[in-house]
């Protein structure tokens, strides 16, 4: 039985939406004190961990940052593939037709669908492509006029967003998990994303690519350039979009 308030829930998964922190100030803005960085339970006695081992994994999560400075330059095509198959990627099927993927998902849900904004990759047009994970392939949708300007704009003005060789960004199909999970879908579907986009993290890492992920957007401006229906909605198959992260080739 779906949650009496469904539409709500699915709601608090969204990003900015207009009205959002009208005359508010946050405790920073307020110039309040910085919380402490770490929580210690204990009565001050402590255990030395052993050095950890430097293996090619750990360098990937050494090196790993936000990096937002791009060159220029086209990613290739197969670099895109890598990034796709790395965020969303199909591994096998379970028994009840479920899929198994590179990023984890609860239950084998994944409630999430990956676009790709394109500006600048060889051998394919600008514009919005969508990633069949099921196939491994990439279904054109068509561009707008100004794509980079607009993406900018729905992502808040971040220029170097907007201007990436690549953006991709995550939509959330929140009905595949409510059909197990109902009303603890909004905590489990946006983890998903969180799985997700660290994959594309490290896979860049080891492509020697850049990217930063990206949690403003105006829900309204980025639903409407992905060609999605604004506003709430009860259909099962509605879809709005929960993350991007900008991709290319680091200065």
């Amino acid at each position: 039985m779906r949650h009496p308030d469904t539409r709500s829930l699915r709601e608090t998964m969204k990003g900015h939406m207009p009205q959002d922190d009208e005359g508010r100030l946050t405790d920073q803005q307020e110039q309040l004190p910085m919380p402490p960085v770490q929580v210690v339970r204990g009565n001050g006695e402590t255990l030395s961990l052993p050095e950890r081992e430097v293996t090619p994994f750990s360098a990937l999560l050494e090196n790993r940052c936000s990096r937002r400075s791009y060159d220029g330059s086209s990613l290739t095509l197969e670099e895109l593939a890598s990034l796709l198959w790395a965020a969303q990627g199909i591994r096998g099927f379970r028994k009840d037709g479920a899929t198994l993927r590179t990023a984890p998902s609860a239950g084998a849900r994944h409630p999430l669908e990956l676009y790709a904004f394109v500006n600048a990759v060889e051998g394919l047009e600008p514009g919005l492509y969508h990633y069949l994970a099921l196939e491994n392939k990439l279904e054109p949708l068509g561009s707008c006029p100004n794509q980079a300007d607009c993406l900018t704009g729905a992502l808040c003005g971040q220029v170097f967003a907007g201007r990436a060789p690549v953006c991709l960004v995550w939509t959330a199909v929140p009905y595949r998990t409510e059909w197990r999970y109902d009303d603890k879908t909004r905590k489990y579907a946006l983890l998903d994303a969180g799985h997700s986009c660290e994959n594309v993290y490290l896979a860049c890492e080891e492509l020697k690519l850049g990217c930063c992920a990206i949690a403003a957007y105006d829900q309204m401006c980025l639903d409407e350039l992905l060609g999605l229906p604004f506003g709430p909605s009860d259909a099962k198959e509605v879809e709005f979009a929960v993350y991007a992260c900008a991709v290319g080739r680091p200065k």
